[in-house]
Order: C-alpha cells, then structure tokens, then sequence
C-alpha cells in the first residue's frame, strides 16, 4: 500500500467523529434550561445501553466483564471514568451557558497539554519546535486571562481533563469499546442515582418535561458512543500525524458555531489569543509531520 493510501485509510470515520464533536453545541443548546448534571446522567445510562447492545451484538461482552472484573484494569477505569464526566460536566455548562469558544479553546490546546504530559509522566523529550508552540499556548492563554478571567477555567478545564483522560487510557490495558462499558458502567450508579432525584426532587425542567426534551436526552447516548467508535476506527487505521491535524476540525467548527450562530463576544484578547493558539497549533501539525515523515524514512533504510 502507497504511503498516500495509508494517510487516508480511516479518513472518513476520522472526518465524521471530529465533525459530529464539532456540531455538539447545537445538540446540547437544545437542552438549556436543564441542570449540566442531569444531562451528563442521562448521557452516561443511554451510553451503558447503547454500547452493551453494540457489545452484544458484535460478541464482545465477554471482554468487558472480563476488563471489569480485572482489579488493576478497574482502578485505571475508575479514574479514567472520573475523568471524563468532568470533562462532559463542564462541557456542557460551557455551551448551555454561552462559552461556547471557551470550550473551543480548551480542545485546541488539548493536544499542547498531551505534549506536556508526555514530558512529565513518561519523560519525553520535546523539541525546540515543541517548546515554541507551548510557549506561544501559553502566552494566548495569559492575554485571554487577562481579560476573560471568569470563562478561562473552561478552557484550562477542558484541556486539562481530557488530556489527563488520553493518558490514563493509554496506560490502560483494555480496548476503546470495553473501555468505554467499563467506563460508563462504574458511573452508572451515580447517574442513576441523580436521575432519579432529579424526577423527584428538582424543580428545573428535566426528563419527563416534554417529548422533545425526553428524545434529546435518550439521544444524548448515541450522541456520545458513535464519534469515540469512529474514531477507535480511525485510530488504528491511520497515522497519528494525520489524525493530529484531523482533530482540529472539532474545535474549529465550535469557535465558527460561537461567532457567528451564536453571536458571542469576540473580544481583542480573544483575537489575540486564537491568533497565538493557532499558530502554535500550526507549528504542532508541522513537528508532527516532520516526525512522522523522519521516522517512515528510518524504517524505509
């Protein structure tokens, strides 16, 4: 197989996960009103559904009881599951209260801060290339600061989660799908637990509001499982110098639904900022190229 054949193996599951993120705000604008923990309950108990019939279907139950019945494995889980519903949590406050490109920011810098823990958890090296765009990051995020203190936590939040999120799944010896069960599954408890409240006890509108908010909130698990498998597909079909400038789709498309759907204010720090962001952003998608294209040489010889 070409080595151009090998770059787009995978793109359209890659296109379609980063494009489907990319248009999430739209998805949960239409559930403002109701409580971020509500949804983030409800995400995890129609994701539990949706992935065991997927499990089921594909004859892969077994791995997931086997991974969950694994100590070791389940401790990983458990943190990795902590994790991403901090992640869901403040994502989704973020849209349903108008910081709609504090949450873009947050996922261009993400992989910025993938590098940085590459270097304090694993003790990877970075390149002079690397440190600039880290510094730039940096920089863009201290004018944004400066200026938009009360929405910056998003954004450092959000990079910071998922980011530690990719880490501990890494280190994880389990699949992305049994993953994702084990995962969903140990929040389970504690979003059925809060729905059940929320039915109860909480005022706000919720489950059981209306049809439409009812069909939004079921959604919200096929909203969540069918992005991370097309991107496991992508994943392992692919090269991550590739799927490294694919990801900027998500981020990109959320900072166009901000501006100009969703008329937020874009200030002269939030241009400052972007400006820098993407420029660093930029130089990680050449430094990654470069890389990848240094290291298919080597194996070439």
């Amino acid at each position: 197989m070409s080595g151009d054949s090998k770059q787009l193996k995978g793109l359209p599951e890659a296109v379609g996960a980063y494009t489907i993120w990319g248009f999430m705000p739209l998805f949960f604008k239409q559930l403002q009103g109701i409580s971020p923990v509500e949804i983030v309950a409800h995400r995890v108990m129609w994701s539990v559904v949706l992935i065991v019939v997927i499990l089921w279907a594909s004859r892969r139950l077994t791995e997931f009881t086997t991974a969950l019945a694994d100590p070791q494995i389940r401790r990983f889980m458990l943190a990795s599951s902590s994790l991403i519903a901090t992640n869901w949590l403040v994502y989704i406050w973020a849209i349903t209260n108008g910081h709609i490109l504090a949450g873009s920011l947050g996922y261009y810098i993400n992989p910025l801060v993938n590098v940085a823990l590459g270097v304090v958890f694993f003790r990877e090296r970075m390149n002079r290339t690397q440190l600039v765009a880290i510094a730039l990051a940096a920089a863009g995020v201290l004018v944004l600061a400066s200026e938009s203190l009360a929405s910056i936590w998003i954004s450092l939040s959000l990079a910071a989660s998922f980011g530690l999120y990719g880490m501990v799944r890494k280190m994880a010896p389990v699949g992305s799908l049994p993953g994702l069960a084990c995962e969903t599954t140990l929040l389970l408890p504690f979003a059925l637990g809060y729905a059940f409240w929320a039915a109860w006890q909480d005022p706000t509108p919720g489950f059981g509001y209306s049809a439409y908010t009812d069909i939004f909130l079921i959604a919200g698990g096929a909203v969540t499982t069918i992005p991370l498998l097309l991107f496991a597909s992508a994943a392992r079909k692919m090269p991550l110098s590739t799927l490294g400038f694919i990801q900027f789709i998500g981020p990109t498309i959320q900072f166009m639904l901000g501006v100009f759907v969703y008329d937020e204010p874009f200030t002269r720090a939030h241009a400052i900022c972007f400006a820098l962001i993407w420029t660093a952003v930029a130089l990680f998608c050449v430094d990654s190229v470069r890389r990848s294209r240094a290291a298919q040489a080597a194996v070439a010889a």
